[in-house]
C-alpha cells in the first residue's frame, strides 16, 4: 500500500487529495479562513444558560452561538476556569502550571448553572465545525496535539492508545513520559510513538510546551470573543497525522507552500523531505493525477461500481441513504454468489466514499438481498475490515432481518459537498437553445484572432477529452490543419473538468489567455 498527498494551491483556497494506491480516499479544502476549525482554542463569553438542556451557549465570535454541554466541560473545568481568570487579571504570571494549585474536579452529574454563569468569560476549544445552520460544538477540556503526544493540561495522567499492543512497549512509553513530561499536565501517547526515540518524543513535548506558551500569551491580552490559538492547516495536520513509512510521494503545484511544507516535514519526520515533489506540469495537478476524473465519478447521486452494479446515494437532514444494484452484473455461479460478489465490492467502494465524503450521522445501507445467513455474516465482516482505516469513530451494527446495516459515524465537519451535475451543453441552463452552436467555427475564429491579430507567440486549446479527439484525430485532423494554416504548433489539451463545450486558451506559461 503506498500513500501521495496531492495538494492543488488555487486562488480561492487550497485543495488537498489523498490517494491510496492511485484512488482517492480523502479530499479536504483549506480556505484561506480558517477560523472556527477544530481544535481551535477560543477565550468565548456565555451568552446564555439552559438548565433544561444542561448546557450553555457561548459567543466565540461565530455568526450563531456555539453550544456547550455539561459533559463536555471536563473534569478539571474548575482548575481551567482558575486559571483563566488568573491569567485575565494578571494573577497568573507564567505559562507552565508547575506553582500552580488546582481545583478540585467537578462532579459527572452536575448541573451546568452551578459550575458557569451568563456573561462569563470561558477558555473554550472547537469540537465541531459549524454545519448547516448549527454554531459550532465546543469542549471546555483543553488538548493539544502533537504528531507523537497529545497535551492535557490540569492533569497529571498519562493515557497510551489501546493500538499499541505489546506491554513491554506500553511500560516503555509510561516510564519515560513520567520522566519527561512537566507537572500538572497530562498526556495521551499516540499511535504512531510506538517505537520512537525519547528524544524525537521529548521534541515533540517541548513544541507542545511552546504552543501552551504561546496560548497564554495571547489570553493575557485577549478580550471576548478572540481566537487565542489556532490549530495548524488541514494540510500540516494531515502529515502529522498520517505520515509514515506507507507514503511515497507529496506533490505540491505552489513554490512557496513547497519550501514550507519541506521545512515542516523536516521538523517532525527528518529525512523524509525528499518525497515532496514540485509539479509545474502544463496541465493542473488534479488532472495529471486523475483526481478530476475520480471527483466526478464518486461525488454524484450515482456511484458506479467496475463490476457493472452502482450505488444510489441520497441525503436527508436525518440520515444518509445507500442503494446497493446489481446493474447489468451476470454471473453464472447462481444469484446469491453474485449478489455477495456484488455487495463486497459495494462494501469497499462504500468504506471509501463515506471518508471521502466525510459523511456523518446515521447511514442506512440497503445491500442486496442474501439468504444464507453465512454470507451476511461475511458481508458484516469484510465492511467493519474497510472501515478499519476510516479515522473517524464509527460504529457498525450487524444487517437486520431485512438485510439493512446501520452505521453510525462521527461528524465533526461539514460534508464535504462537490456538485457533478453540468448546465445543459446547448442551452447552459437557460432553457432556450441559441440559433448557432458551431462550437468548432467559435474556437478557430478565437484561434485566428489570438495569433493573427494579438500575435500571441505560443497559444493551447484546453477542452473536453471528447472535443480534444475531435480536433486531434485523423492523420489531416483539424490540429495538422492549424499548423499548415498557421505555421505553428497548437496544442490541444483534454480537461476533464470541463463540461462538454467549456473550453480556454494558456499561453506558453499555462495562464489563460482572455479573449
Amino acid at each position: 500500500m503506498s500513500l501521495e498527498l496531492v495538494v492543488d494551491a488555487r486562488k480561492e483556497g487550497i485543495w488537498l487529495a489523498l490517494l491510496r494506491d492511485g484512488k482517492l480516499i480523502e479530499l479536504h479544502e483549506e480556505q484561506g479562513n480558517n477560523d472556527f476549525a477544530v481544535g481551535d482554542i477560543y477565550l468565548g463569553k456565555v451568552r446564555k444558560v439552559v438548565p433544561s438542556l444542561n448546557a450553555a451557549f457561548v459567543d466565540v465570535g461565530y455568526d450563531k452561538d456555539a453550544f456547550l454541554h455539561y459533559l463536555d466541560l471536563g473534569p478539571q473545568f474548575s482548575s481551567l476556569n482558575k486559571f483563566t481568570k488568573d491569567t485575565l487579571h494578571g494573577k497568573q504570571n507564567v505559562a507552565d502550571l508547575l506553582y500552580f494549585k488546582g481545583e478540585k474536579d467537578i462532579p459527572k452529574d452536575g448541573k451546568i448553572d452551578e459550575i458557569i454563569s451568563s456573561s462569563q468569560s470561558i477558555l473554550v476549544q472547537v469540537a465541531k465545525e459549524p454545519i448547516s445552520s448549527k454554531g459550532p460544538r465546543l469542549s471546555a477540556e483543553i488538548t493539544l496535539a502533537g504528531r507523537y503526544l497529545v497535551l492535557v493540561p490540569f492533569s497529571d495522567k498519562i493515557s497510551i492508545s489501546q493500538k499499541i499492543k505489546e506491554q513491554d512497549e506500553r511500560d516503555r512509553l509510561k516510564d519515560l513520559m513520567e520522566s519527561i513530561k512537566p507537572k500538572n499536565f497530562g498526556v495521551i501517547i499516540r499511535t504512531v510513538a510506538e517505537n520512537k526515540k525519547i528524544e524525537q518524543l521529548d521534541q515533540d513535548l517541548k513544541d507542545l510546551m511552546e504552543k501552551w506558551r504561546g496560548m497564554y500569551a495571547n489570553l493575557k491580552i485577549a478580550t471576548p470573543p478572540k481566537r487565542v490559538l489556532g490549530e495548524i492547516g488541514k494540510t500540516s495536520s494531515i502529515l502529522r497525522d498520517l505520515l509514515n513509512a506507507d507514503f511515497s510521494n507529496i506533490h505540491i503545484n505552489d513554490e512557496t507552500l513547497f519550501g514550507e511544507m519541506k521545512d515542516y516535514v523536516a521538523g517532525i519526520a527528518p529525512g523524509r523531505e525528499k518525497i515532496l515533489k514540485f509539479y509545474d506540469g502544463k496541465i493542473s495537478i488534479f488532472e495529471r493525477f486523475a483526481i478530476n476524473k475520480q471527483i466526478k465519478s464518486l461525488f454524484g447521486k450515482k456511484v458506479p461500481l467496475s463490476n457493472g452494479g452502482y450505488l444510489i446515494i441520497e441525503h436527508t437532514e436525518a440520515m444518509h441513504v445507500i442503494d446497493v444494484n446489481s446493474g447489468n452484473r451476470k454471473g453464472a455461479d447462481g444469484q446469491e454468489s453474485n449478489a455477495l460478489a456484488t455487495n463486497i465490492e459495494a462494501a469497499e467502494e462504500i468504506a471509501r466514499v463515506l471518508q471521502l465524503r466525510d459523511m456523518g450521522g446515521i447511514v442506512c445501507i440497503d445491500f442486496i438481498d442474501m439468504h444464507e445467513r453465512e454470507n451476511n455474516k461475511i458481508l458484516f465482516e469484510t465492511l467493519k475490515k474497510f472501515m478499519q482505516s476510516d479515522r473517524a469513530k464509527h460504529n457498525i451494527l450487524p444487517p437486520s432481518k431485512f438485510g439493512v446495516i446501520e452505521i453510525t459515524r462521527q461528524r465533526v465537519r461539514p460534508e464535504t459537498d462537490i456538485k457533478t451535475s453540468e448546465a445543459c451543453p446547448t442551452c447552459n441552463g437557460t432553457g432556450e437553445v441559441q440559433a448557432s452552436i458551431l462550437l468548432a467555427e467559435e474556437i478557430e475564429s478565437n484561434l485566428n484572432y489570438l495569433l493573427t491579430d494579438r500575435k500571441e507567440a505560443a497559444v493551447s486549446l484546453l477542452v473536453h477529452p471528447y472535443l480534444q479527439a475531435y480536433f486531434t484525430k485523423g492523420i489531416i485532423s483539424i490540429q495538422v490543419k492549424w499548423f499548415y494554416k498557421y505555421k505553428k504548433w497548437i496544442q490541444v489539451r483534454s480537461v476533464t473538468a470541463n463540461h462538454l463545450l467549456q473550453y480556454s486558451f494558456v499561453n506558453k506559461n499555462n495562464e489563460e489567455i482572455t479573449l
